[in-house]
């Protein structure tokens, strides 16, 4: 169960670290806080890979979260 919470420690940290290395697209709230200046009109490849890497880190927390529920039941 340690070994389960330690993952999603790890996981929630690696995805809020994804949402917040994200490029603002302008229109929401990083227009707020200066980032609607350069809106890019495309997806890079660093930005390709970011998006994939955050995805995983998301998907790691929310069945660390299922396991973790699963653990509770039984302990």
């Amino acid at each position: 169960m340690y070994i389960m919470v330690i993952i999603n420690i790890v996981a929630m940290a690696g995805v809020i670290g994804g949402v917040l290395m994200h490029s603002g697209r302008g229109g929401g709230l990083s227009d707020m806080f200066g980032g609607g200046g350069g809106a890019a009109l495309g997806s890079t490849a660093a930005e390709r890979n970011l998006n994939r890497i955050t995805f995983v880190f998301a998907l790691m927390w929310i069945l660390s979260v299922l396991a973790l529920s699963f653990l509770m039941v039984r302990a």
